[in-house]
C-alpha cells in the first residue's frame, strides 16, 4: 500500500490562520478556536485506508478530550473532483456517520494545507494555548495490516503534556498515510508522485 510520511516541520510554528466551510455551510477560522488551553488541527480523508483504521478511536478521542480542554479541528483538502469521496456532502456524512464533535472542514483551495505543510492523511498538529506547534506526531503506531490496536497512544501522551503546560516528549514519530490529492498544478514544491 503507498505510504506517505508527515513533512517534518518545527515545533514552536504558529498556527497558520485559515476560512474554511463546513457541510452546513458555516465558516471557521482559527480565531473561533481561541477559548481552549490547546488546539488539534487534523488533516483526513474520507477514503484513506490509514483514516479508515483510526477514525472511530479518533472520534472517541475527541469526545474525551473536549472535556479536558481540547479544541478539535478537521480538514478535508483533497481534490474533490479527482476524488468523488471528498466532497463537501460526503465531509457532512462523515461527521454523522462517526460521531464527529468536531468541524471538519473542506479546504476546496488546499491553500490551508500548504500553510501548514500538510503532506498525508491522517497528520496532527497539536498547538498550545499560544497557538505555537508543540507536537507533530502519529495518532499511534497502527497501520493497515500491522496488527497493532488503535489507541491513540502518542497523540494522547502529548495532549495530556499540552494540556498541563508542559512540552510534549521528543522524538515525535511522524504521522503516515495516504498522500493529499493535490489538484494538477497546483502541487506544492515538496510533493512526491512517488507516494
Amino acid at each position: 500500500m503507498p505510504k506517505t510520511e508527515a513533512n517534518p516541520i518545527e515545533l514552536g510554528t504558529q498556527a497558520a490562520d485559515f476560512l474554511l466551510p463546513d457541510a452546513h455551510g458555516a465558516l471557521h477560522r482559527l480565531t473561533d478556536f481561541d477559548t481552549r488551553p490547546a488546539l488539534l488541527v487534523t488533516f483526513l480523508s474520507n477514503r484513506c485506508p490509514f483514516v479508515l483504521l483510526i477514525r472511530e478511536q479518533l472520534a472517541a478521542f475527541a469526545r474525551e478530550y473536549a472535556d479536558k480542554g481540547l479544541q478539535v479541528v478537521a480538514v478535508n483538502a483533497n481534490d474533490h473532483e479527482a476524488q468523488p469521496e471528498e466532497t463537501l456532502a460526503r465531509i457532512g456524512e462523515e461527521v454523522e456517520a462517526h460521531g464527529y464533535v468536531f468541524p471538519y472542514l473542506k479546504d476546496a483551495s488546499q491553500e490551508t494545507a500548504k500553510a501548514y505543510g500538510a503532506a498525508c492523511t491522517p497528520e496532527f498538529f497539536l498547538f498550545d494555548g499560544d497557538r505555537r506547534l508543540v507536537y507533530h506526531g502519529q495518532f499511534d503506531d497502527a497501520r493497515p495490516g500491522n496488527g497493532k490496536p488503535v489507541t491513540g497512544a502518542d497523540l494522547r501522551a502529548a495532549a495530556d503534556a499540552a494540556l498541563n503546560g508542559k512540552k510534549p516528549a521528543t522524538p515525535q514519530n511522524p504521522s503516515i498515510g495516504c498522500n493529499i490529492k493535490w489538484t494538477t498544478g497546483n502541487e506544492p514544491e515538496w510533493f512526491s508522485h512517488a507516494a
